[in-house]
């Protein structure tokens, strides 16, 4: 359907300017007369040059923005308001403290609007790469309900929440990378470095070497004369790796697969993205968006790309009269625990508290399965990196073992 942007004056002399879409530009007209606001300008907005336009606000502003700027930034605005400050005034004030370059150019933009009688949340759906979906909602329910401070923070606790799994997973990720990453070029530097001069002082000595000892120098010699080409290899595989994740659905969506069947990676995906689904649906739920935006937004942060689609394919059964926890447990990813808690939630009446509990429970699960697997993985990484090592060294020192029969020979 087509997009226009109007302005218009209401009844108590507020300035009004939204986009919005409808069938027709005489749909909107009839709709805007029935609401009592009497019309300044109506345009008809083309997606193309709307994105264009998007692009142009966007992008200048420079570095990406993080959960933990947008959790700042709701929890200052929402603090200020609630002060008793107006959300321009408290805009200016963030917007000269934000150490986010496009972050603090986005708030600028966004006060500036508002003065001119844009809404906030009409404001902050021209940054769609500052804010999230998430904020927006929030945002405009806070608006119609006179509750904009409260939107705010609770929109502040949510990226806080979001940002403390993500920090934990790279937490968990970080340091077995590291350790793979130093160990392999300490295995690297010593088949190619002091490898070959050992091989040098074997062959002048003459004599048949240990089995070991011939292999490691072959493993040697083979890095050492194809070593441009690995390196080709893999910065072109990551390279198509990369490229593929980021523009490919469906490769995308197989890596997404993999992980959720990877004993160990699987138990960490499923709590982490139940942890986000819940906190999502439960935030948005209780602050009054509506049932299925609710849904659409918990299934774009899930970070899964097949418990989007999960998520997406409930979404419809519940808009079709289904109950919500029969609707997830037909995807079949959603643990048993989510599905009884959820049922309750609908019997009782009290489905946001549910899903806030469910919420709690999987950020709690998900810091133990943390917990655990870093505690599990340490050893488990000396242990092999000190045997490879040690394998090494032995197949290198080995002949050494046997100086007296090779001089002999």
């Amino acid at each position: 359907m087509p997009r226009f942007r109007y302005k218009a004056i209401d009844e108590t002399g507020n300035v009004i300017e939204r986009e919005v879409v409808y069938p027709s530009e005489e749909v909107l007209l009839g709709e805007l007369a029935r609401s009592g606001l009497s019309l300044v300008r109506i345009e008809r907005i083309d997606e193309e040059e709307k994105e264009k336009k998007s692009i142009k606000i966007t992008l200048p502003f420079g570095g990406g923005v993080s959960d933990q700027d947008i959790s700042i930034f709701c929890r200052q605005l929402g603090t200020m308001i609630n002060a008793g400050l107006s959300v321009v005034d408290a805009l200016d004030i963030i917007a000269e403290q934000l150490p986010n370059k496009r972050l603090s150019e986005a708030a600028k933009d966004v006060s500036a609007k508002v003065r001119e009688g844009m809404s906030v949340s009409a404001a902050m759906q021209r940054h769609p790469k500052v804010f999230p979906e998430f904020v927006v909602n929030l945002v405009r329910v806070g608006e119609e309900t006179g509750s904009l401070d409260t939107s705010l923070l609770k929109a502040a606790e949510y990226y806080e929440k979001i940002a403390m799994i993500k920090s934990k997973i790279k937490s968990a990720s970080f340091y077995p990378t590291f350790v793979v990453v130093v160990a392999t070029l300490i295995v690297s530097g010593i088949l190619y470095f002091l490898v070959p001069t050992f091989a040098q002082i074997y062959e002048g000595l003459g004599g048949e070497l240990p089995l070991p000892t011939q292999m490691l120098i072959a493993a040697s010699n083979a890095l050492r004369n194809s070593l441009p080409a690995i390196i080709a290899f893999i910065v072109i595989f990551s390279w198509i790796f990369r490229y593929l994740y980021r523009n490919n659905y469906t490769f995308r969506k197989a890596i997404h697969r993999l992980s959720l069947r990877v004993p160990k990676m699987n138990d960490l995906v499923v709590k982490s993205t139940m942890a986000k689904f819940a906190r999502t649906m439960a935030t948005l739920f209780s602050s009054g968006v509506a049932l299925e935006r609710a849904f659409e937004i918990a299934g774009q942060t899930a970070g899964n790309i097949v418990i989007k689609e999960a998520v997406d394919q409930a979404r419809k059964a519940v808009m079709e009269g289904e109950p919500m926890y029969k609707a997830l447990d037909k995807t079949g990813l959603f643990p048993k625990i989510v599905i009884a808690m959820i049922r309750v939630g609908e019997d009782t009446g009290r489905l946001d508290d549910m899903l806030e509990t469910i919420a709690r429970f999987y950020e709690d699960e998900f810091d133990k399965t943390v917990d655990g697997l870093i505690k599990l993985i340490e050893p488990m990484l000396i242990v092999f990196i000190g045997g490879v090592v040690g394998l090494i060294l032995i197949a290198l020192y080995l002949p050494i073992f046997k100086l007296g029969e090779l001089i002999k020979s």
